[in-house]
């Protein structure tokens, strides 16, 4: 829980750097920025921090007897609409060290992994229908998730195999 609280209030943070403060500076010094400090990589560091925010509470609605299926289902789809925007805040930037690919193929990789959680729990809920056509789009949306799960497997090896190398 104090995981989340420090997401939640990193996210808050970088929020307000982007809305409030970055706005109020000159442009000729927004330009001469460090790229790591461009509106692009704060607001993909925001959302970064909301998705490991959600990550952390779908692993514990994973852990919780009480958590249902359309809950989990809930946090897995939070989690793929945040990792989505913040790939979409970095993928255009142009982020030539190490740690900025290394920061872009992360963030690739976890919106991958989302996603596959989402199908995963979208299947189990379909499952839970009685009918024939529900069992059908459970099995395809079981496949879904499996073919997004290898992808976020090959992903993770990308990501740690980029330099700076990491584990």
């Amino acid at each position: 829980r104090a995981s989340i609280d420090i997401f939640l209030k990193a996210a808050g943070y970088l929020d307000c750097a982007v809305r409030h403060v970055l706005p109020q500076l000159p442009s000729e010094l927004r330009r001469n920025l460090p790229v790591d400090l461009a509106e692009g990589v704060l607001r993909a560091l925001c959302l970064q921090a909301l998705g490991q925010g959600v990550d952390i509470q779908l692993g514990m609605a994973i852990d919780s007897t009480k958590a249902t299926l359309a809950v989990k289902r809930r946090l897995a789809c939070e989690m793929v609409k945040y990792w989505q925007q913040a790939q979409d805040n970095i993928m255009n930037l142009p982020l030539s060290n190490g740690w900025g690919e290394k920061h872009r193929l992360f963030i690739k990789w976890k919106y991958i992994e989302a996603k596959a959680a989402a199908y995963y729990y979208h299947c189990l809920i379909l499952d839970e229908g009685n009918t024939e056509k529900s069992h059908g789009m459970a099995v395809a949306a079981l496949q879904a998730a499996d073919e997004y799960f290898k992808e976020s497997k090959r992903a993770c090896e990308v990501f740690n195999a980029a330099h700076p190398l990491s584990r």
